[in-house]
């Protein structure tokens, strides 16, 4: 079994220090009582007294009517107070009202025309998600794929990505696994939308927003410890240490192992940041974060070739070289965000982000199915070995993003007002990348010893290829991006939105394989338009239809796949046409449906080594209904409902039989439903159901199903008391059998068996 070495010493220092000096700050500023920054900006809607779902100010220059109930929750009313200071996001509980993520402004989720879902802090808490993957998993409309056992690689409307990630609105581009330790929510906009962010999100974004220093008085630690020897500890501290400067710093350090034999990770993250105001009508914050993991990389069991399914094995059977695959991540990320409000009412803001990652992993793993009708060397059936393959790649990159946003509000009169919005996005990326190909490096196999076949019956290996041997070419590459854009929001009435913009965008590649010295750029221009109406018959309900576009240069969304024949290939689009409502059913309740069409043309893909041809068209189309917030003062619900198909619409010259082929990762039917009911002043419990139908775990065959599936979890909360918080959660409670997701056909993650996590929070 392969231990993670090397970095748990440094791991446990930095947490004890980081212990420690939540401790002395503590002692520190115990004697002055903890003080909210004061409001660079509290706006018309600040001012008054909302339901936690904000009602939108009247554009009459008629003064405001009150709203129909207070503010039923702290956060919220703490929200409304602190303005643009606050980055509590309309926060009731799981219960979001409104966002930046899909407009650059702060605009209420029933004005916004496209389909967006928020997980809370709160909400990813109780369902005892501890990253991204696991908190994504009750969003519907989205499945997350194996990424290989290295990295997120969600499936959005039928849109596989590895790439389409950003932390507070900048790119967040490479490849790794996101932990939640620093972060107050994630977004989800489903749907591409270049006019915001630029390149890629063909199928969506996922935005994190972290935890700010805000001056809200946090010293708190949470500590996990359950099945399969998971161990976590995480803390979060800060205060305001005078009027003007409040300081916060996150901190987190696990190190578990897995249900999948061989498997366990150790992983490490600090994140201090400090928001101070220079004057009064500016703020600036700064953070650092410095994110390190080691883990098993795990690409999960193959197929039977004879049923179309997942080999029938133990969910626990490690097929391939534990010893020999692994992956080690850091990253150092700088942040400084400088926002100023002139006295004409004009809002600019500027972020800029430095980003430094190192990456490597390596992986052994089954490279064929069982029962597969071929022979491997010498001639021998494979009807009960599996063939492995191997190889490894080291990724470094550096990226510069800045960006700048000026916001306005110009009331027109007669009831029309405009949010106007201008900005410039520049970025700089370099990556180097180098793949070792070592599946050919096992030589000739001699059955039945072959190192490069293993006995399905007992797959576990300790053979390996020869490393040594020739590592495979340098790639480098320089990516300079630049953007402009411009958007109008238009409050026409009570009853009409209009929210019209367009993106410039000039991305110019440069690459260069440094063993052989060749080299190819290209430079992209593209425009990316947006538009979309709501129409608000009474004031809980909008109705809206919207279109967006996006674009993906042939460099890929990793800039490893520019060629001699794709530098002459012209971008991926992605065109999205929605239409959907949303609707406040109660004050903390929000009801939301959407139906939608995505296709998607120039796709580039490989049909043999070296060799690229363009898909003419895939097509991805369905609907989603969404429930989230309070049935009554002590039931929360979040519930999704998707229906998705997606395919090719038609194939490449060369492999036109694809056409037809269903999109991989993408079952026509998902449902997720996850309760909270507070039976007793300080008990609670949890009950959630996962559901998928059959989907294919590779585009181009279509060959192997994953089964669909229906898996129960539970929790329980004890308010010990003021200081003291316990938790149970229990997943996959009846200990079903299932496939969560894949990679290819032979890359398949069984589903963990039942599982418990007892979590207790401690304030001071």
């Amino acid at each position: 079994m392969r231990r993670i070495k090397g970095r748990r010493a440094a791991a446990i220092a930095i947490t004890t220090v980081v212990s420690g000096s939540f401790s002395v700050a503590s002692s520190v500023l115990a004697q002055e009582q903890p003080k909210e920054l004061p409001p660079i900006e509290v706006t018309a809607q600040a001012k008054k007294k909302t339901t936690v779902a904000k009602k939108k100010a009247p554009t009459s220059p008629v003064p405001q009517a009150p709203a129909a109930a207070p503010a039923p929750a702290e956060t919220a009313a703490k929200e409304d107070q602190n303005g643009a200071l606050s980055s509590n996001g309309g926060v009731d509980g799981y219960l979001a009202t409104k966002s930046s993520t899909a407009t650059k402004t702060n605009t209420p989720l029933i004005d916004i025309p496209q389909s967006i879902t928020v997980v809370t802090k709160e909400q990813a808490k109780d369902q005892g998600s501890r990253d991204l993957n696991k908190a994504l998993t009750y969003v519907p409309g989205i499945v997350m794929g194996q990424g290989e056992g290295h990295r997120d690689a969600p499936t959005i409307r039928g849109v596989s990505t590895t790439a389409d990630f950003f932390v507070d609105g900048v790119r967040d581009d490479v490849q790794y696994f996101r932990d939640l330790y620093n972060i107050d929510r994630v977004e989800v906009l489903k749907g591409p939308n270049a006019m915001i962010f630029g390149r890629g999100g063909g199928g969506g974004v996922i935005n994190r927003v972290t935890k700010k220093a805000d001056g809200e008085r946090i010293y708190e630690a949470t500590t996990t410890y359950g099945s399969f020897d998971t161990k976590r500890v995480e803390v979060d501290a800060g205060q305001a240490v005078t009027n003007d400067f409040a300081v916060r710093i996150n901190g987190m350090y696990e190190d578990s192992g897995s249900y999948r034999d061989f498997v366990d990770l150790e992983r490490y993250g600090i994140n201090p940041t400090v928001t101070f105001k220079p004057a009064d009508n500016t703020k600036v914050r700064l953070a650092y974060e410095y994110f390190s993991e080691d883990r098993t990389v795990d690409r999960g069991i193959p197929s039977n070739f004879l049923t179309g399914k997942p080999a029938k094995t133990n969910e626990s059977t490690f097929f391939g070289n534990p010893d020999e695959s692994y992956m080690y991540f850091n990253s150092h990320v700088a942040t400084a965000i400088v926002e100023h409000k002139f006295d004409n009412g004009i809002q600019i803001k500027n972020h800029t982000q430095y980003g430094h990652y190192d990456k490597f992993y390596q992986n052994v793993f089954a490279n064929s199915a069982l029962n597969q009708p071929t022979s491997i060397g010498g001639g021998y059936p494979t009807s009960s070995f599996i063939q492995l393959g191997a190889y490894n790649q080291l990724t470094e990159r550096e990226s510069v993003f800045n960006q700048t946003d000026v916001t306005t509000k110009i009331d027109m009169g007669s009831a029309i007002r405009h949010t106007l919005l201008a900005g410039v996005e520049v970025g700089s990326q370099t990556s180097d990348n180098q793949r070792h190909p070592a599946s050919g490096n096992y030589g000739a196999p001699s059955f039945p010893n072959s190192e490069r076949n293993v006995p399905f019956d007992n797959p576990t290996t300790s053979a390996g290829p020869d490393w040594s041997l020739d590592p495979g070419p340098r790639q480098h590459s320089e990516l300079n991006v630049a953007g402009v854009y411009v958007q109008d929001q238009i409050e026409i009435t009570r009853y009409f939105d209009v929210i019209g913009g367009i993106r410039f965008d000039r991305f110019d590649m440069d690459y260069t394989n440094q063993t052989t010295g060749d080299g190819f750029d290209r430079v992209d221009e593209v425009w990316s338009p947006r538009v979309g109406i709501v129409f608000k018959p009474i004031e809980a309900v909008s109705l809206y239809a919207s279109y967006s576009k996006s674009f993906l240069p042939q460099s890929g969304e990793q800039f490893g796949s520019l060629t001699a024949t794709t530098k002459n290939f012209a971008p991926e689009e992605f065109e999205n046409k929605e239409i959907g409502f949303k609707w406040e059913v109660a004050p903390r309740l929000l009801l939301t449906g959407a139906i939608f069409q995505l296709d998607r043309k120039n796709q580039s893909v490989a049909i043999a080594p070296g060799v690229n041809e363009i898909i003419g068209k895939s097509r991805s189309e369905g609907g989603e209904l969404a429930l989230t917030g309070y049935l009554t003062d002590k039931w929360e619900v979040v519930a999704g409902y998707g229906y998705q198909e997606a395919e090719v619409v038609q194939g490449t010259l060369t492999t036109p039989s694809t056409t037809g082929n269903e999109i991989a990762l993408v079952p026509r039917h998902t449902f997720s439903l996850w309760n909270k009911y507070q039976f007793l002043p300080n008990w609670g419990a949890g009950l959630g159901v996962i559901s998928r139908s059959d989907m294919f775990s590779s585009t181009a065959t279509n060959a192997v199903t994953l089964p669909g599936f229906a898996r129960v979890d539970a929790a329980l909360f004890w308010d010990i008391n003021e200081n003291f918080k316990a938790q149970l959660n229990v997943e996959n409670v009846f200990d079903i059998d299932y496939y969560s997701t894949a990679h290819s056909d032979n890359n398949i993650t069984p589903g963990s068996p039942r599982a418990a996590y007892f979590t207790l929070t401690s304030k001071f």
